[in-house]
This record gives structure tokens, sequence and C-alpha cells, in this order.
């Protein structure tokens, strides 16, 4: 900044710096200027300082090195980079944690269910599955039957969440942070845990239902 400031309200560029963000990691960097202090001075001021060790254990030096250069010049807010760092970072760290919660729980909730329809599903053909197996079905063939519908419900149902997720990527967007509503690692990573998840869950009613007598199925009603 050059001494014009005070003359004809101009102001000397002396240098251009990148893009920062301070409050808001969602929202786009604001103009900023920078001005010297000495032409400009403020209420407060902002000292940061460098040290070897933790930083921690210079705090009281510090604040008798300031108490001497001006007894009345109080010093608040002492705080580490990282402290800093971390306190901005607090509402995405809760925000990712809610969604990584209410995303587990519906992967729980996906299992259950999974797991209760293919219950559902081989008590109902319990009848079925003793015929098949007294009409020379191996239980290896029992339980790839079983095992087939299963992936089919996730199949479909993996397809309808893409579907619904790939519309709905404007508003998914706006509550991420560095990361594309339709990244592919993260969908195939997604689609990956469901599948297995899924498999576990259908794979023991399969099991079960393989093992079934035939004498005691052609009896069950």
């Amino acid at each position: 900044m050059g001494s014009s400031i005070e003359t004809a309200g101009q102001l000397e560029i002396v240098g251009v710096l990148r893009d920062a963000k301070y409050n808001s990691v969602r929202d786009p960097p604001p103009p900023t200027q920078y001005v010297p202090a000495l032409q400009r001075p403020l209420a407060s001021a902002l000292f940061q300082l460098r040290t070897v060790g933790d930083p921690a254990a210079v705090v009281g030096a510090i604040r008798e090195a300031v108490r001497q250069i001006d007894p009345n010049l109080p010093m608040m807010d002492v705080a580490t980079q990282i402290e800093q760092v971390e306190k901005r970072l607090a509402p995405e760290r809760a925000f990712a944690q809610a969604y990584a919660t209410f995303g587990g729980l519906a992967v729980l909730l996906a299992s259950i269910g999974i797991f209760g329809l293919m219950s559902y599903s081989v008590a109902r053909r319990t009848n079925e599955i003793g015929i098949r197996m007294a009409l020379g079905a191996r239980r290896q063939d029992v339980l790839r039957l079983v095992m087939r519908e299963s992936m089919l419900l996730v199949v479909a149902g993996i397809a309808i969440g893409l579907a619904v997720a790939t519309a709905s990527s404007r508003l998914i967007a706006s509550l991420l942070f560095g990361l594309s509503p339709t990244d592919t690692m993260t969908i195939v990573e997604a689609v990956a845990l469901l599948v297995i998840v899924s498999a576990v869950a259908g794979y023991l009613p399969a099991r079960r239902a393989a093992r079934v007598d035939p004498l005691v199925a052609l009896h069950y009603e």
C-alpha cells in the first residue's frame, strides 16, 4: 500500500494471494483485501508466533512479554493453528458423524429387512423345497435358488437407489464438502458394502432352507 491512500484515496497493489477460506468451508471465498496495520489502525490485533516445541509451554512467556510491553493490553483467545482449524471444521465433523450414523442405521435396517423377507419366503416355500429335494435337488441347488432370489432383490434395490441418488444430486451436493455427489469410488464402495451385507443377510435363511429334512418339509403346512 502506498502513501497515496490518504491523499488521493488510491491503493497500490503489492501482491496477489490465492483464495482462502476462513469461517466456512462450504461458502465460496469472499473478496478480501489486506491492508497494513499502520495505514488502517484496528481496535484489535492478531499476532502469530512459531514455536519449536509444544506451543502450550510458551503461553506463559508470551503473556509475560506482552505484559512488559503494555500491562493494560489484554491478551485473549490464545489458541494454536490446529485448534483454530479444528474449531472451523467442528460443524463439518458433526455433520459427517451424523451422516455416518444414519447410513449405518440404514444398512442395519436393510439387512434386517432382507433377512426377515427371506426367512418369511423360505417358511412359505418349505413344502416346495421339500418336494424339490425329494425329487433329487441337492442342498447346493436349494442354497443357490434362495440366494439368487435374495440377490435379485438387492440388485433391484441398488438400481432404484442409484437412480434416486442421481436425480437428487443437486440436493446431495449442498450437503457435501470436497466430494462430488456422483463420486465413482464412493458409489462403488457403498454398493459393494450393501452387496456384502445383503449376501450375509440372505445366506442365513438360505442355509436353513438347504438343511430342511425332505420328509419334514413334505408334511409342513
